[in-house]
């Protein structure tokens, strides 16, 4: 394991933690009892890994991401920055899952076709949720508690559901935005507005209070 420069006194990796030595950890970050990380992965400054949760082989974190009890986080996972996976989500990786092959060998790693999750920044994971790659969740998106996502996700959308379906719109601070115009979202915490347009959503600056 290799960490970041400056990372040595700031990490911390609980004693019962299986950190493979090829992984690393930046600044700041904490690995939970249990957890493992896998070769070549790689966890940026002030993320945290929770109680038993797995990061695979490849898997990449960006700064300040939050991985939380039993987590299962299979390659190639991407989370960019400012990410929360909540406990029990799971990030699929094989769209033809089978214990052997057509000629009944059983399967290894070399047979799988991999395909990953990507998550961009600010995205929010709801405990439960399954992804089923290959996907890509957009910036600050929220998906709720136990959906199963099939489908990539626009910025800002609030989905929920088996299969995932967007239900609203949610601002930057997660909060469901309040619809003040034709196509016209307010931020109930911070007061941002945001426009829809053709399906998708983008902010437009902070309205005043």
């Amino acid at each position: 394991m290799t960490t970041d420069a400056g990372a040595v006194r700031a990490l911390w990796i609980a004693p019962s933690a299986d950190v493979d030595p090829r992984a690393v950890l930046g600044a700041g970050s904490t690995v939970a009892d249990r957890a493992q990380v896998r070769e070549f992965a790689r966890v940026g400054p002030g993320c945290t890994v929770g109680y038993a949760a797995y990061l695979g082989p490849g898997v990449i974190l960006g700064r300040q991401c939050t991985v939380q009890d039993f987590a299962l986080l299979y390659e190639p996972t991407l989370l960019e920055e400012r990410v929360h996976v909540g406990p029990g989500a799971v990030f699929t990786n094989d769209r033809f899952p089978r214990a052997v092959s057509p000629i009944g060998r059983l399967k290894t790693t070399a047979d799988w076709d991999l395909v990953g999750v990507t998550v961009r920044t600010g995205a929010s994971i709801g405990a439960n949720t399954v992804c089923v790659a290959p996907l890509t969740i957009g910036r600050w998106a929220v998906v709720a508690d136990g959906s199963v996502v099939t489908a990539d996700v626009p910025e800002y959308a609030l989905m929920d559901g088996i299969p995932a379906r967007r239900v609203h719109w949610v601002g930057q601070s997660g909060a469901r935005l309040d619809r003040v115009g034709p196509d016209l979202f307010r931020c109930p915490v911070t007061g941002a507005l945001y426009g829809e347009h053709n399906g998708a959503l983008r902010p437009l600056g902070i309205a005043p209070r």
